[in-house]
């Protein structure tokens, strides 16, 4: 009973549109960080293209772009290439390498 009087009340109510909410600009969010240009999964010919970045290889893996298996590996990002590196590329090298390639803008 009374939910047929509550629906008779409203329907006797007159219909108006809904008021909108006054709209206010959402709080700016900070910027989140951008991503390294450059990463350990980067290919290593794509890092040997950037003069910055062939710097950081030439600094942190001395070397490895002049190898006599340059052409097969260059394909490789060095993160690919370090189970095969003989433990050359060990965790705390490619992180250096990691830390120099973020510098990079």
């Amino acid at each position: 009973m009374m939910i047929m009087f509550l629906a008779l009340a409203a329907a006797a109510l007159p219909q108006t549109a809904p008021q909108a909410l006054p709209q206010t600009a959402p709080a700016a969010s900070p910027a989140p960080a951008a991503a390294p240009k450059y990463t350990l999964d980067t290919p290593i010919e794509t890092l040997a293209a950037n003069e910055a970045a062939k710097a950081v290889l030439n600094a942190d893996l001395p070397g490895l772009l002049e190898i006599p298996q340059y052409e097969m590996i260059k394909g490789l990002s060095l993160t690919q290439l370090q189970p095969y590196s003989g433990g050359k590329l060990t965790d705390e090298l490619l992180a250096k390498t990691a830390a120099d390639l973020a510098k990079i803008p």
